[in-house]
């Protein structure tokens, strides 16, 4: 079955989920002791960083691969990424028995290449932005005819995201404010779309960086707007959210309640934060929520809240330099 061209509602996370039942992991939700102390008020972790690849981009993947017919089936398939989708898609592949190219621009971390290689998925890295990464990937499904796997915006990659929000108002029916990393909005759509499905009333916010925020400029013009890729911790927030866009943007722009950035040095300390008091390793991206609460950025209000963490594949070295102050 082909991708819908709608975009989607709470119906096609509930049927994501039972499609991905198995093949995805119900990552755990946990009391955080040092924040909610810190805030007043429970806050708890969606521990994403325990998903199978590491990252929470294997639900959106699976989710869209198993929606492809058996003639896409046989074509292959071909993605873009920051890394942590390329991973999901190469993984998701390989278990389908479906050939796969992962496109990567030159800022994607040596240890997440290496990650998509290991999987058997053939590589690509060129350019040094994600927009110029899915140029090569555009001229494969071109010119070889793969069958394109978006990294966010698409209605399968963005139920299949959506499947953590449906677990974690299960765990947490109470909870009044959700922080999201925000980069595409294929999991902060998800997650908005689960959330207030059940709890209309709960606050969706959602948390970028400093460095090259395009879906905050894109909300800040009404339109998708390109933006200058630049290094950051956070770097699987990076690249752009297509000029194209269909879906993300008008749910995001709809559903998120507000959206807020970080330093380098805010990212930083959500980081040894996390590994410190939570003994958790995180990404910098991951760590964005827990950086706005320690910022003060978030989370003020005295409301029960849940943190997105979204993944752990960070290079272990520059991980290194961050949690012993070196960076």
């Amino acid at each position: 079955m082909g991708t819908a061209m709608t975009a989607p509602t709470l119906r096609d996370l509930q049927l994501a989920r039972r499609r991905l039942a198995g093949l995805v992991r119900r990552t755990p939700l946990v009391d955080s002791p040092s924040l909610s102390g810190r805030n007043g008020v429970p806050v708890r972790l969606k521990l994403e960083n325990l998903q199978e690849t590491g990252a929470f981009k294997l639900r959106g993947a699976t989710n869209r691969l198993l929606r492809l017919s058996d003639a896409e089936r046989a074509r292959g398939v071909v993605t873009v990424s920051t890394g942590n989708h390329g991973r999901a898609v190469a993984f998701a592949a390989r278990r389908l028995g479906l050939p796969a190219v992962v496109c990567l621009s030159e800022l994607v971390p040596e240890n997440k290449r290496a990650a998509i290689r290991a999987l058997g998925a053939e590589l690509r890295v060129t350019g040094r932005s994600q927009d110029e990464a899915e140029e090569e990937a555009n001229r494969l499904v071109r010119d070889k005819g793969l069958v394109y796997v978006p990294p966010f915006d698409d209605p399968d990659v963005i139920a299949g995201q959506g499947t953590l929000g449906l677990e974690l108002v299960e765990d947490f029916p109470e909870v009044e404010e959700v922080l999201v990393p925000l980069s595409g909005g294929g999991l902060i759509a998800g997650v908005a779309l689960a959330v207030k499905g059940s709890l209309p009333d709960a606050r969706i916010v959602g948390i970028s960086m400093e460095r090259g925020p395009a879906m905050y400029h894109s909300l800040q013009a009404g339109r998708p707007v390109a933006v200058e890729e630049e290094a950051s911790l956070a770097d699987s927030l990076g690249g752009g959210i297509g000029l194209d866009n269909r879906y993300t943007l008008p749910l995001v722009r709809d559903l998120v309640d507000e959206v807020v950035l970080l330093s380098e040095s805010e990212i930083a300390a959500g980081m040894r934060h996390l590994f410190r008091e939570e003994r958790l390793v995180t990404e910098g991206g991951a760590a964005v929520g827990v950086a706005a609460l320690l910022a003060g950025k978030a989370g003020g209000e005295g409301r029960t809240t849940a943190v997105v963490v979204s993944g752990g594949n960070v290079d272990m070295d520059a991980f290194l330099a961050v949690v012993t102050e070196q960076r």
